[in-house]
């Protein structure tokens, strides 16, 4: 596989992300602790954070043009992650204010084995509505395409998705946080990127095979399933589900620090190169490279790699 992507010429790729924006409150402790104990973290950092807007910075990073459709509330986490955001250049025209809510808000925890756990407070985040999508109608239309998460209400992400596919937008979704998914939302994406805990909490009554699971969601509807392994790389399947052959892609040998901005660099890369016309395979590669590099560095938002040293781990491992 080559590290350069194959765009058509004279398109500029276009990724419309629709979800949340939070700030981050991370402390790195040796374990995580257990029930009604308190111990002594090492450090405390705030970073700015929210799968939405990881999942826009990472895609940004590598060169797209990126938008953003949410909502922060008027308070000063609210400033910095619109400052934030434009600074890294995503358009920010359809990112409202919502009056008198506080902005979504992480708790994050960070052992020695670079696990974490995570606390949500959704904050102005569940205050994205379907007539927000709408509103944004025009903007969708021109993407090439559109990546959602679910920390913003479901019924958003499944107006999101029914515009997408009426506009002929490719339609990429991150099932996390895991839940149950409805057919009719799972019928209009194209491309499903669980991780191996939410392929199973999308369906009602999941066998907890990888695969077995994965070729139910195509069943479904979804065109396209790529599940993230972590240091196992990723499991993609594609097309109908009789048919798919499974396609192992291997994750690239790195140290680990963080895994906390991992997927969402996964995904911001894997839209990208989805919207330049990469083929899947090329794209899911590219994907692991870019959460691979997450993993080297602490903290989601300064781990979303540039595409320079994307091209530079892949030209490594070719």
């Amino acid at each position: 596989m080559t590290s350069q992507p194959t765009t058509r010429p004279g398109h500029d790729p276009h990724v419309v992300v629709l979800g949340s924006l939070n700030t981050d409150l991370v402390m790195r402790t040796e374990r995580f602790p257990e029930p009604g104990e308190t111990i002594t973290a090492r450090s405390f950092q705030t970073f700015i954070g929210g799968k939405g807007l990881n999942q826009a910075i990472a895609a940004a990073r590598q060169g797209a043009r990126v938008s953003m459709i949410g909502r922060v509330g008027d308070d000063s986490f609210g400033d910095t992650l619109r400052a934030v955001a434009q600074r890294e250049g995503i358009r920010t025209e359809r990112l409202l204010t919502t009056p008198g809510v506080t902005s979504g808000v992480a708790n994050i925890i960070v052992d020695d084995k670079a696990e974490n756990v995570i606390l949500l407070s959704a904050g102005a985040n569940g205050r994205v509505t379907p007539e927000d999508v709408y509103a944004a109608s025009d903007l969708i239309a021109s993407a090439d395409v559109l990546l959602a998460q679910l920390e913003i209400p479901l019924e958003t992400v499944v107006a999101g998705a029914a515009l997408a596919r009426r506009h002929g937008v490719k339609m990429l979704l991150v099932p996390a946080p895991a839940k149950p998914l409805p057919n009719e939302l799972l019928a209009n994406v194209d491309v499903l990127l669980p991780n191996r805990v939410e392929i199973s909490a999308v369906l009602s009554a999941p066998s907890h095979d990888l695969e077995t699971d994965a070729r139910r969601v195509l069943g479904i509807g979804a065109r396209t399933v790529v599940v993230t392994l972590g240091s196992r790389g990723a499991l993609v399947l594609d097309g109908p589900p009789a048919q798919a052959k499974a396609l192992s892609v291997p994750a690239f040998p790195v140290k680990a620090v963080d895994t906390t901005g991992a997927g969402d660099a996964f995904a911001g890369g894997l839209a990208v190169a989805l919207a330049a016309g990469e083929p899947l395979p090329q794209a899911v590669r590219r994907a692991a490279a870019c959460g691979a590099l997450a993993c080297t560095v602490m903290g989601a938002e300064p781990s979303l790699p540039r595409r320079e040293a994307v091209d530079a781990l892949l030209a490594a491992n070719a």
